[in-house]
């Protein structure tokens, strides 16, 4: 498990007013991170920063996202993810970026991605001077509204290879309604991404699609 640090969590900013953009913005924010909620339309983003009230959230355009000390994109990779995060390549030297999205084609029945890699090393090839921490992958988007699974707390799998990257997630998520385990390095997303599509088949045949997550027990 990913321990808490004494270290001053960095700005975030999140890019997206998705399902998923909104959600992380809204936690982040509730647990004290100042966020700047981004949109290709700042003026949806101010609106929907406005509307949920958080004193700590702020909606803006993508280029007053990117100016926060820690990115989240929450775009998909076939929804043009790189296309959207090249004209601000720059704002992402040395920078924490946090990669949620799971590399789906449109119909969700298979990978952009080649077995030998995944959205997560893919994100970080294109932009290498990033620093690059995979995490919310296994996460569906309804369990954002009701994280708490009858007293249980359900596990986000964090992957990246550049260890002060994660340690500034783990001081950036301190107090959102998760448990954060180090799943080891960015290779490892090729199996976190691959894990969120048999979840996603698993909970439709059950049922419990998409309010569901994983809990490891031991």
């Amino acid at each position: 498990m990913i321990a808490p640090i004494n270290i001053a969590p960095p700005q975030l900013g999140v890019l997206g007013t998705g399902r998923m953009g909104v959600r992380l913005a809204s936690m982040f924010a509730r647990a004290g991170r100042t966020v700047i909620l981004g949109s290709r339309t700042a003026d949806r983003a101010v609106a929907i920063a406005d509307e949920l009230g958080i004193p700590t959230l702020s909606g803006g355009s993508y280029a007053d996202a990117m100016r926060a000390q820690a990115i989240l994109p929450a775009v998909f990779m076939r929804d043009g993810l790189f296309d959207q995060l090249e004209p601000f390549e720059a704002n992402l030297d040395d920078k924490l970026v946090i990669d949620i999205s799971n590399p789906f084609n449109d119909d969700y029945s298979d990978f952009l991605t080649p077995w030998d890699s995944s959205g997560a090393e893919e994100l970080q090839k294109r932009f290498p001077r990033a620093r690059i921490v995979g995490a919310f992958k296994n996460v569906f988007w309804e369990v954002f509204d009701a994280p708490d699974f009858a007293g249980v707390v359900s596990d986000v799998l964090v992957v990246g290879d550049d260890d002060e990257a994660k340690l500034q997630f783990s001081k950036l998520s301190q107090d959102t309604p998760f448990r954060y385990l180090d799943a080891g390095g960015l290779k490892n997303a090729r199996t976190v991404e691959r894990l969120t599509m048999i979840t996603g088949a698993l909970g439709r045949s059950l049922g419990t699609y998409p309010r569901m997550n994983w809990r490891l027990l031991g």
